[in-house]
């Protein structure tokens, strides 16, 4: 028993003196977790670097573009074959992808060999072989007679411009044809094809191995969104923010990216890391002074790099007595599958034993030991090198996404990851280390690079497909320089039905006066009161307005909210609660005895009679209280406040909304005769001379016209450009069939259409995975504030997947983008409707003028104008395109509702004491 304890004890010190014997010699190959956390960060410069124009040529990192956009979503499926070049045979796949209710891959391939005459022959000798090997293979499987898309995995650095083009930067791994490099790879492949009359076959997609390998578990695992090899050769791929990358046009959505991270460390940046075996390897290799990460990491090296430690050593006298062997003298006498041997967890020593014997060397078992202790840290540092550059692609990831904590998942794939028994574990080890914030999953691809290509191929007929479709749907929203023509004419003759007698009855626009006379000339002054109705919320204001040199406007207000059975109740209750809210304000404020005289605001169609006197029309935006259409407001409001008998206000004006907008802007700019709207509803005023408003008594000077264009349309006569959904906001609305004009303009309905537009996208399965949800199905769910989130420049993809996940619609990247793309069709159109609208208004003034050239200013308020990011600038460029003749101004209101309506009560008071006097 003593024996036995004494020879394990002898076994483990001498197991232990040969470890620390090796490790003093190879000092400089044990990477501390600070050096790999340094590392880290300088692959991280690296990473930005290769993505910047500027410093992009020289950068050594290349972090070329793919223009693969999108991983498989599930719903890709057909035939495709793939050819797969890079490694040490040539590989032909027909891959068939099925989604009938459940994702299904199948393959069948054949390898063929790839010679040294054709990895080192010419371009046109390689090509036509690869075209000979997939007419021989369509041969074999009999299926020559029909089209089949293709994509070509080439793992070798291109820098693409499109999906199916690239330029061979180098050769890599033990590839050099002449005649390649610089030329595009797909030219050469189809001109190859082209000798094969009998093989049709559509080239797709040019596809990295690396990326293969991301899109292959991409598809199993929507996750993934990074691919590493690590075999032969070594590379990264990863889904990078468009807005990144600056070799690409555009910023929507993101873009694989081939980091090509073999060549990290050719500029110099490694070489406090390189030993003196490293420099070895790399000026005995074929590419010297490159791909100098790759020759300290791949499999193509790393027995090259233990035959270099053990020559040394030997000659040193710490191994095999100092003898040394033919075949230890001899270049790659020693492959990476002997280093893997070598580390088996049991057999690893009797394995050392054997492959040293056969490099004709006698071992002990102290020399096993020692060499078996050489191979781990070789493919250690190995494991740690490709960890700290992984680790630096994680954290990216994590930014660009700005989590606190990042879940993903990595493709991987490559002989040495897959063969070497420690390999994977000490990665996965190291890079949880150096990433705590990751919760990484390494998945294994299957036949990544083959399967992969036609992954991508997939993607891209989905992609082609889906876009023809969602194109399709959109091209509705799309309003050529002729329909706009024709809506801007149609305003026209409808803006003269409403002022004609005749036909101001049946009229759709229907052009209602105001009995405002006159704009503010600056002398107005007084203490006045405004009440504001137009929306959910409800305002009483004071307004103090100051005149002479030291000109002002000073206000006060409250806010106060109607609620919904108060909206959709009786009129009765709805001026009482209104009345209630004056109270309030006037308790508040203090001033509960004085009578003082009042504008009020009511933002909805009424028939005036004279400045102080409106008979509701009709309801619009979501009002529906009873007994109130057809009835006179200033009425309704005077009994209210004779039933609370608290106070008595002298009410000068009912004002529209859009007329108090234009007065707020006229205050400031006498150049102001137009107010638009542009915000839940949609409407303009304008001033017109009395000559052309039939329905008023008097010829002289001009009225402020409420149009209420948002009835245009009522009449069918922009049926040609209203769509299916449209249509369905119509019939789910509170009053189907009328304001169709501010169905297509207005926020209340903007997010409604976009809403419709996403279920029927989604009904196609071009958008949420086809899954249309309960909060989609939900009425109402997409305000149009949602549109202007979405929209705005400033917002990345991510910001807008949040947007979504609040509405409860679980998105992709590639949902993001489509969601923001029919945003800004729906947006787009609402815009250029009232740009054409506003500029049959503007000519209209010109020609009531006599002008050539009109300049006039148009005073607006609303929040789809205000904040909105391109709605304003839409609307303007249609004007100028629609009347050229008009230089239009466009001035924000400020608070148009409020101190416009008192600001009409003032000019009132003035003209009627202008009158009295």
């Amino acid at each position: 028993m003593f024996a036995v304890h004494l020879l394990a004890f002898y076994f483990t010190k001498l197991k232990e003196d040969q470890i620390k014997k090796v490790d003093r010699f190879l000092y400089h190959m044990r990477l501390s977790d600070d050096v790999l956390l340094d590392v880290m960060t300088r692959f991280q410069a690296e990473m930005v670097k290769g993505l910047e124009r500027d410093t992009h040529p020289t950068a050594a990192v290349k972090m070329l573009p793919t223009f693969v956009r999108s991983i498989p979503d599930g719903s890709e499926k057909g035939d495709f074959l793939a050819l797969d070049l890079g490694g040490s045979k040539f590989r032909v796949l027909k891959v068939k992808v099925s989604e009938d209710g459940k994702q299904n891959v199948q393959m069948e391939s054949q390898f063929y060999p790839t010679p040294k005459e054709i990895t080192h022959g010419n371009g046109t000798e390689l090509f036509d072989y690869v075209a000979d090997c997939l007419a021989d293979f369509m041969e074999t499987k009999n299926i020559k007679h029909k089209k089949f898309p293709l994509g070509f995995t080439f793992s070798f650095p291109c820098i693409q411009t499109k999906l199916e083009e690239g330029v061979l930067l180098s050769w890599t791994k033990y590839f050099k044809v002449r005649g390649v490099q610089e030329t595009d790879v797909i030219s050469s492949l189809r001109h190859a094809l082209r000798k094969h009359k009998d093989v049709d076959v559509d080239v797709l997609a040019l596809v990295n191995d690396t990326v293969g390998t991301m899109m292959t578990c991409g598809y199993d695992d929507q996750r993934c969104e990074v691919g590493i090899i690590i075999g032969t050769g070594t590379n990264a791929c990863y889904m990078e923010e468009m807005s990144n990358i600056d070799l690409v046009e555009g910023d929507e959505g993101r873009m694989c990216i081939n980091t090509e991270w073999g060549a990290f460390g050719d500029d110099g940046s490694l070489d406090d890391l390189r030993t003196e075996f490293d420099r070895e390897i790399d000026l005995g290799s074929i590419n010297p002074g490159k791909q100098l990460f790759e020759k300290m990491i791949s499999g193509l090296y790393l027995g090259e790099l233990v035959r270099l430690i053990l020559l040394k050593m030997a000659k040193k006298g710490l191994l095999f007595n100092g003898k040394i062997s033919t075949a230890l003298r001899t270049k790659d006498k020693i492959e990476t599958k002997h280093v893997a041997a070598m580390e088996k967890h049991k057999e690893g020593l009797q394995n050392t034993k054997e492959i040293l014997m056969e490099l004709g060397l006698t071992p002990s078992e102290e020399d096993c030991i020692a060499v078996q202790h050489v191979c781990t840290i070789v493919s250690f540092r190995s494991a740690n090198l490709c960890a700290a550059a992984l680790a630096a692609i994680l954290t990216r990831l994590r930014e660009n996404k700005k989590l606190i904590r990042l879940r993903t998942t990595v493709g991987i794939d490559g002989t040495l990851y897959k063969t070497h028994p420690q390999y994977p574990k000490r990665l996965h080890k190291v890079v949880r280390r150096l990433v705590p914030n990751c919760d990484v999953r390494f998945l294994l691809s299957e036949s990544g690079s083959g399967k992969g290509a036609a992954m991508v191929t997939a993607v891209a007929c989905r992609l082609v497909s889906q876009r023809k479709q969602i194109d399709e749907i959109l091209a509705s929203f799309e309003l050529s320089k002729e329909n706009l023509i024709e809506v801007k004419n149609k305003m026209r003759e409808e803006l003269e039905y409403g002022l004609k007698k005749e036909t101001h009855v049946t009229a759709t626009v229907k052009m209602l006066p105001t009995y405002v006379c006159g704009t503010p000339d600056g002398t107005e002054k007084g203490k006045f009161l405004a009440l504001d109705l137009g929306g959910t919320n409800f305002r009483v204001l004071l307004v103090k307005i100051r005149s002479g040199r030291r000109k002002s406007v000073r206000m006060y207000n409250k806010i106060f909210a109607i609620p919904l059975e108060i909206m959709q109740g009786t009129g009765e209750e709805l001026f009482d609660h209104i009345v209630q809210c004056i109270a309030e304000f006037l308790e508040y404020m203090g001033i509960k005895g004085a009578r003082l005289p009042l504008g009020f605001t009511f933002s909805f169609p009424c028939r005036q009679a004279s400045i102080d006197k409106g008979a509701l029309v009709e309801w619009t935006k979501g009002f529906k209280a009873t007994d109130c259409e057809g009835e006179d407001v200033v009425d309704m409001l005077r009994e209210a406040i004779k039933r609370r008998n608290e106070f008595d206000l002298d009410i000068v004006a009912v004002v529209n909304d859009t007329v108090g907008t234009m007065m707020t802007c006229g205050y400031e700019d006498p150049n102001c005769e137009i107010g638009f709207i542009a915000g839940t509803g949609s409407n303009v005023c304008y001033m017109e001379e009395m000559k052309n408003i039939e329905i008023v008594e008097g010829t002289e000077g001009k009225m402020c016209i409420n149009t209420e264009w948002g009835g245009f349309g009522d009449n069918g006569c922009i049926d040609s450009i209203r769509t299916k959904y449209d249509k369905e906001v119509d019939e789910g609305s509170l009053n189907p069939g009328k304001q169709r004009y501010e169905k297509m303009t207005s926020g209340m309905y903007l997010g409604e259409i976009v809403r419709q537009i996403l279920i029927d996208l989604t009904k196609h399965g071009l958008l949420f995975r086809g899954q249309i949800s309960e909060s989609l199905r939900t009425r109402g769910i997409f305000e149009t504030k949602f549109l202007s989130h979405i929209e705005s420049d400033r917002l990345a993809l991510l910001q807008v997947r949040r947007i979504l996940q609040q509405l409860g619609l679980d998105s992709t990247c590639d949902d993001s983008i489509i969601v923001k793309e029919v945003c800004g069709a729906v947006s787009k159109r609402a815009a250029q409707l009232c740009g054409a609208g506003l500029a049959a208004i503007v000519e209209k003034k010109r020609e009531n003028r006599n002008l050539e050239h009109l300049k006039i200013t148009v005073g607006v308020d609303g929040t789809l104008y205000k904040l909105h990011p391109h709605f304003s600038g839409i609307l303007r460029e249609t004007v100028k395109e629609m009347a050229p003749q008009c230089d239009v101004t466009f001035m924000l209101s400020e608070d148009g509702s409020g101190k416009g309506a008192a600001l009409i009560t003032a000019v009132a008071k003035r003209l009627h004491n202008v009158g009295e006097n």
